[in-house]
């Protein structure tokens, strides 16, 4: 037990400590699949579902493989008009979209497919806990460890804390523009004590060793110049850069461009069984939600929207040119984020899918079935589980039978700059994503950036009749803009193309000091 304590106590002052994995015990994970099928089971009965439809999978050998024949994947190939109101009237110009259409979708979204934001959320208070300078390669940045204290006076067994980081540079005139990225926040590269300092630090953990175990004074005494606690090794301003492309984070601070990464998981759990926890558990006060009520990807959106909140009130940064990143389950998170706060400027959607910028009726890859299934379903709104239903009171649905679609998700974002980026399946995009469905979607949704003064892919919106051009194309002369790069699950390879792009919309400059 004693070697484990010190163990630890080097590792915390080492800095391994932080990087360290622990796994869940399978104890754990039946826990959690436990309590997520509670949850699944009580919304199939709060809707009157008795049976759903299996999802499908990508092992082609299997009874419920995944279709990835184009030819059989649109079964109902008409989508959901994105310019005529309920009543059908044709909306002819801007104040008939903000005024009319626009509230109409956002109301099928919030109720069918996203769920809506409680009207009773608890404030959140942010507080810097640690500010730090440092150095990304040769940048000088500053960096500010964000948590924001969600108020849970109301029910305190529930606690949330969102966990965010900011890092700006500091060789640009502020404030400057950032990013918000869905993803692990981390010290880019941590500011180390001085020699002086460390030598400090090493005489007193030694004393701390030598306290809990005098057995460690004799080996102390036969190595006397050895130091536990070693500085990590500094930045090399003369290395040469790596070949390809830097990191998305690099590239962006030597854009002149500052970053956060806000960690979902500090939000909403990833699962089914989160649920009764996090800003959902905490609003309902630990009991299931309701049909119409926020999943995870909202509840992601809501938190990105708090962070936005924080640096509106950051000198360092310029709040009206923020603009929100991810990919895959964050990719849908960031698309939806923006589609429904219209105070960011900008979106970098990466690598979506279906319940993101891929047409829910499509039946290529990913189905709705698997978004309506334990594993997923609490990204969405419980009512959406309807479209999935073999059995129900109300009959069964499909994914034909949505009020809206992704091309009007997409719409919603119009006219601000929005990217939707893919990669290709030989590099791991897998053809379960359905990149054909999202630029079908993407065009769809040109009408209304057209509509509002925007340009958008520049060819038709024809969805049924464009073919999407080959990877590495670049669909970027206007507000809407598509590029499937050769890389794989990633929006890296595209962050090059991205911030001269929105660099072009936001007309930013940097200004080196």
């Amino acid at each position: 037990m004693k070697a484990l304590h010190y163990l630890v106590l080097i590792l915390m002052f080492t800095g391994f400590y932080g990087n360290a994995q622990f796994f869940l015990s399978p104890e754990e994970r039946d826990s959690i699949d436990r309590f997520g099928r509670i949850n699944h089971e009580n919304m199939m009965q709060q809707l009157g579902i008795t049976e759903l439809r299996r999802g499908r999978t990508p092992d082609q050998s299997a009874e419920n493989a995944a279709n990835y024949d184009q030819s059989k994947a649109d079964p109902c190939p008409e989508l959901p008009e994105v310019l005529v109101t309920k009543k059908g009237k044709k909306v002819e110009d801007a104040n008939d979209w903000w005024n009319i259409r626009r509230p109409e979708l956002v109301e099928d979204f919030e109720r069918e497919v996203y769920g809506r934001l409680p009207k009773n959320i608890p404030d959140v208070t942010w507080t810097v806990k640690v500010e730090d300078k440092e150095f990304v390669r040769r940048t000088p940045v500053i960096v500010k460890q964000l948590v924001g204290h969600v108020d849970n006076s109301s029910y305190p067994s529930i606690n949330v804390d969102i966990n965010a980081m900011l890092v700006v540079p500091a060789n640009v005139e502020g404030p400057v523009p950032v990013l918000i990225m869905f993803g692990r926040p981390s010290f880019p590269a941590p500011a180390q004590p001085s020699q002086e300092d460390m030598e400090t630090l090493n005489t007193s953990f030694k004393e701390l060793m030598i306290k809990h175990d005098p057995k460690l004074k004799a080996i102390f005494d036969k190595y006397p110049a050895y130091s536990p606690i070693t500085r990590l090794p500094g930045p090399n301003f003369w290395e040469p850069l790596p070949e390809g492309d830097l990191p998305s984070t690099e590239q962006l601070l030597n854009a002149g461009w500052g970053y956060v990464t806000l960690d979902p998981s500090s939000i909403q759990a990833d699962n089914s069984a989160g649920l009764t926890h996090g800003i959902i558990g905490l609003v309902n006060k630990g009991q299931p939600r309701k049909p119409d009520e926020w999943g995870a990807l909202r509840a992601w959106g809501w938190g990105a929207s708090r962070v936005l909140d924080y640096l509106e009130g950051d000198e360092l940064v310029n709040a009206k040119k923020v603009g929100i990143e991810g990919v895959s389950r964050y990719g849908k998170a960031a698309l939806v984020t923006m589609a429904f706060d219209q105070r960011f400027a900008t979106g970098l959607i990466g690598s979506s899918g279906k319940g993101g910028a891929t047409l829910h009726r499509r039946s290529y890859g990913e189905s709705v079935e698997n978004l309506a299934g334990m594993g997923a379903s609490h990204w969405m709104a419980g009512n959406y589980m309807k479209y999935a239903s073999a059995k129900a009171s109300f009959g069964s649905k499909t994914g034909c039978d949505l009020p809206v679609d992704s091309h009007q998700l997409i719409a919603l974002c119009a006219p601000r700059p929005t990217f939707i980026s893919y990669g290709i399946p030989e590099q791991g995009d897998a053809h379960w994503l359905d990149q054909k469905g999202s630029y079908m979607a993407t065009i769809a949704a040109g009408e209304v950036f057209k509509l509002l003064g925007a340009k958008d892919l520049g060819v038709s919106n024809d969805y049924m009749q464009e073919e999407m051009p080959p990877y590495n194309t670049d669909m970027l002369d206007g507000e809407l803009a598509w590029r499937q790069h050769d890389g794989g699950h990633t929006d890296w390879p595209n962050m090059k193309h991205f911030i001269p792009w929105v660099n072009n919309f936001l007309e930013y400059q940097k200004a080196p000091r």
